[in-house]
């Protein structure tokens, strides 16, 4: 290795490692979207657009955190 060589790679593997640093979190937004619809419609057996209503997050939150 040469060290014209060296800076090259050492840019590219930065790009690499913010490109897989997106992508993981990326990925872990779509699990957790994909987990609560899943989990709401399919085990809840609720409607799809009760996911996205903020009454309902409000009573989920009331229900975990309820003295």
């Amino acid at each position: 290795m040469t060290e014209e060589n060296s800076p090259a790679v050492a840019k590219r593997s930065g790009w690499i490692t913010l490109l897989r640093i997106v992508l993981v979190l990326l990925f872990l937004v779509v699990a957790l979207v994909g987990g609560t619809v899943v989990g709401y419609v399919v085990l809840g057996k609720q409607e799809i657009g009760g996911v996205w209503q903020w009454e309902t997050w409000r009573h989920v939150f009331d229900l975990v955190f309820a003295p």
